[in-house]
């Protein structure tokens, strides 16, 4: 399996790193460090080194409790660090619910979109589909402000599922070939602890779909929750979630920190080998 992800042909025979590029200055993750354009650039540079495939920028901040930003001050945080990043060979992927900033980060040289909303905005999909970009289809369940408050699911592997061939049927509709789709259950974005939990249990169904996962479980309230660590010590509950993520059908990891998972990634790599 591979994805064209712009200009980029990525293999999926191993899993892939995203390191994340927050250039907020409320994300959960780091507290707004890296939100200057110039310390968003140096970072980026540093998950490259430590071994990232990808990157990933964001402006707006998701966390549970998050108020969204205007389209002018998210396109002041992301575009020049994309801008600053593109000529280093990585692919960048640009983290938006906007199709304004889709297609101007897309003619900037994004080479992955990643919405959180599933694309689900008119003309989200319309946005990029002439262009070479990925998409990345995010599920999640209410809106960043509340979404945590009450989270209900019959059968939440099958209800995300169901949702997610529900837009790559869409996406295909829009005319984005199957190759530049990824998909992402969404964990912790409007689910529960319980939730989370059979939703990576029940990984391998999700990847019945036939195209790539991408799982965001780096640093999140479920890896606090289980783990009891403030956001600076979920490292190694992070990695474990990650190495259950690949064993379970994920291809790419989104994830804050890069080296940690890169070794344990290699390990794995080495005993599950042909």
């Amino acid at each position: 399996m591979f994805l064209q992800c712009g200009s980029y042909r990525l293999s999926l025979e191993r899993p892939l790193l995203m390191g994340v590029v927050n250039v907020t200055p409320d994300s959960f993750s780091d507290g707004g460090r890296f939100f200057p354009v110039a310390a968003a650039v140096k970072h980026a540079r540093q998950l490259v080194a430590e071994g990232a495939d990808l990157l990933d920028i964001g402006g707006e901040s998701t966390r549970p409790g998050a108020a969204p930003v205007s389209l002018d001050e998210e396109r002041r945080r992301v575009l020049p660090v994309l801008e600053a990043l593109v000529a280093d060979g990585v692919p960048l992927s640009v983290d938006t619910q906007k199709p304004e900033l889709m297609r101007e980060a897309a003619a900037s040289g994004a080479s992955l979109i990643n919405d959180i909303n599933g694309f689900e905005i008119a003309d989200a999909f319309a946005a990029i589909a002439g262009s070479n970009c990925a998409v990345c289809i995010m599920h999640k369940q209410g809106e960043p402000q509340t979404m945590q408050q009450a989270p209900q699911y019959g059968d939440v592997v099958a209800e995300v599922s169901g949702y997610l061939q529900q837009r790559i049927a869409a996406a295909g509709a829009a005319g984005i070939a199957r190759e530049r789709i990824v998909i992402d259950p969404g964990f912790g974005f409007g689910k529960t602890l319980a939730h989370n939990l059979a939703l990576l249990r029940g990984l391998a169904h999700v990847a019945e779909l036939g195209v790539p996962i991408l799982a965001g479980l780096s640093r999140k309230s479920m890896i606090g929750t289980l783990t009891g660590r403030g956001v600076d010590g979920r490292v190694f509950g992070s990695v474990a979630a990650a190495l259950l993520a690949v064993r379970y059908g994920a291809a790419i990891l989104r994830v804050h920190d890069v080296a940690a998972t890169r070794d344990a990634l290699a390990v794995w790599n080495a005993v599950n080998q042909d």
